[in-house]
């Protein structure tokens, strides 16, 4: 019997057919394995950034119709979106959105969404030395913005605002209840793009991968991006504080008020008529003490951190310390009583508004004392579970883009970068972040470029890199600066901050840093915050030299700046 051999044809054909076999398993075998779900964009992070990004991303056509978007966020965003309180009652984490946050805010097409009622308007604010006295004040009208200087809410209506939005733009998917349990790279397929696993079995493969997860971030640890920065040893204590409304012949309570003592600073923050924040960093032995105490107490030390000379704030100090260690409790009426004779003894009088300790007991429907603006209203009591407490720190990623391994990854918000609350810019640094990096994706993908590529994403480290590292290094020189008892700093500072109040320009250049002018593009923050800068550089050398010349005096304070400089 005659075979006929195979051609060269049929034994390609049989070879094809067996190798699209093989591939056709491995590739079933690998999907039963792990059923990647592919996106283009995955948020990791339900915070107010992430949620904004989310928000930015769907509300731009381009984005819209040419992107797949995920959010995963561990928390309940239902919880959120439900979130509701009393017309009388505020949350105890605000933030002041400049009017740069609202207007891009407002582009999005969220801010709509967020309840107007519960914000409140900054159109001024009183700042000044709790060991000299030194002032300086803030008048929004001074530089003419549209909306005051910034607008103050709680992060909860933020949220709950920007969660309302999305659930009118379905296309963005919402994984909430979600934890991220891993993040690997995708080596067999895409070039590497980061596989993230979610503790309810499902896997996400993302084009681009954005860490809006905050400090301890899992999208920064999987890009292995070092980050640089220390602990201050200083801890905030927040809480949402009750008083009477302003008089008739008074400001209304849209002042801010803060206070720098040697301990740290102290924060008044006005939410409604009679309401406002509290934001005290103090040391933490302090913080837990004044804590472990009855909430009157505190609210006591609040009033007093306004009114008294450093001197006896420090007395009053000692007494909560030494109490707290030795397990004995300070009664309202003993408290009461001790701030009465500190009060009496610095000649503050009973209708003072510098006076508190009888402040309840004293009818106060005539016409004010003419320095009754300078001081905040009397803390009467603090609402039911809003005292809390966390510590502070400094930190900053070395870079915002993930490289190499850890490629196709970006950094946004605390994700990116920690700063002292005294100036309150983390959340506007964070909506800056988001303005900014979605601005590049829109541009990425008009240009039918990958968004998720080195080259796409530089522009946005660039511009967001140093205005953020501007911002960051103010707060922590001026956090450095007031923390010092040194009597040379204390001088120069002082004299600074004085001759600063009297200069309208660098004033303005202040506000315009704090986003009072509402330009939401471009470098203008951080032209303000380098002009504010070397504004008061150039005073305080002024100072010094015309006063310091021949003396030791120079010595002693470039030493202690020194020593201040380092971390």
């Amino acid at each position: 019997m005659f075979i006929r051999a195979p051609c060269k044809r049929s034994y390609h054909i049989i070879f094809s057919s067996a190798r699209n076999t093989l591939r056709s398993r491995h590739r079933n075998l690998s999907t039963a394995r792990t059923h990647y779900e592919d996106y283009d964009v995955v948020i990791v992070g339900g915070g107010p950034a992430g949620l904004a990004l989310a928000s930015a991303l769907g509300s731009s056509k381009i984005a819209r119709e040419g992107l797949r978007v995920a959010l995963i966020e561990a928390g309940d965003l239902n919880k959120i979106e439900k979130w509701s309180l009393a017309p009388d009652a505020f949350s105890n984490r605000v933030s002041s959105l400049t009017n740069d946050s609202q207007a891009f805010l407002n582009d999005v097409g969220a801010w709509k969404y967020v309840e107007e009622s519960r914000t409140s308007p900054i159109e001024e604010m009183e700042v000044w030395d709790g060991v000299s006295d030194a002032r300086i004040s803030f008048v929004a009208s001074d530089s003419h913005p549209k909306n005051g200087m910034a607008r103050l809410t709680e992060n909860l209506n933020l949220q709950r605002g920007l969660l309302r939005y999305l659930s009118e733009h379905p296309q963005i998917e919402l994984l909430q209840k979600a934890k991220v349990s891993s993040i690997i790279r995708d080596v067999d397929e895409y070039g590497g793009w980061p596989i993230v696993h979610i503790d309810n079995g499902r896997v996400l493969r993302a084009r681009l991968l954005v860490g809006a997860d905050g400090f301890n971030s899992p999208v920064r640890t999987y890009a292995k991006i070092p980050t640089y920065g220390w602990a201050y040893d200083t801890q905030a204590i927040v809480a949402t504080m009750s008083h009477p409304p302003r008089g008739a012949f008074e400001r209304p309570n849209t002042t801010a008020y803060q206070r720098f003592l040697p301990t740290g600073p102290i924060a008044f923050l006005p939410l409604s008529p009679n309401a406002s924040s509290l934001v005290w960093s103090t040391k933490p032995q302090l913080a837990v003490a004044l804590q472990s105490f009855d909430p009157n107490i505190l609210a006591m030390m609040i009033n007093a951190a306004f009114r008294l000379p450093e001197l006896s704030i420090r007395y009053l100090h000692d007494r909560i310390l030494e109490a707290y260690r030795s397990g004995k409790t300070i009664t309202s009426p003993e408290l009461q009583q001790e701030i009465l004779w500190r009060e009496q003894s610095h000649g503050i009088d009973n209708t003072s508004p510098y006076a508190s300790a009888l402040a309840s007991s004293i009818n106060s429907t005539g016409i004010p004392p003419t320095d009754s603006d300078m001081v905040p209203p009397v803390i009467t009591s603090l609402q039911s579970g809003t005292v809390a407490s966390f510590p502070l720190r400094f930190s900053h990623a070395e870079y915002y883009i993930g490289e190499g391994a850890g490629s196709r990854t970006v950094l946004v918000g605390d994700a990116a970068h920690t700063v002292h609350p005294l100036a309150g810019q983390g959340l506007n640094m964070g909506l800056s972040d988001v303005e900014c990096l979605s601005r590049y994706i829109d541009r990425a993908l008009s240009r039918g470029a990958d968004i998720g590529s080195h080259t796409s994403l530089i522009p946005y480290a660039q511009e967001r890199y140093l205005a953020n590292h501007t911002i960051m290094a103010a707060c922590d020189k001026l956090h450095k600066l007031y923390s010092t008892d040194l009597a040379p700093i204390i001088w120069a500072r002082s004299v600074g901050v004085e001759v600063l109040n009297e200069m309208d320009s660098i004033k303005a250049a202040l506000m315009m840093t704090a986003g009072a002018r509402g330009v939401t593009k471009g470098n203008s923050s951080e032209h303000g915050w380098n002009l504010a800068a070397k504004g008061i550089e150039t005073l305080i050398s002024a100072s010094q030299t015309a006063v310091i010349v021949g003396g030791t005096l120079k010595g002693v304070l470039n030493a202690g700046i020194q020593r201040l400089s380092r971390p």
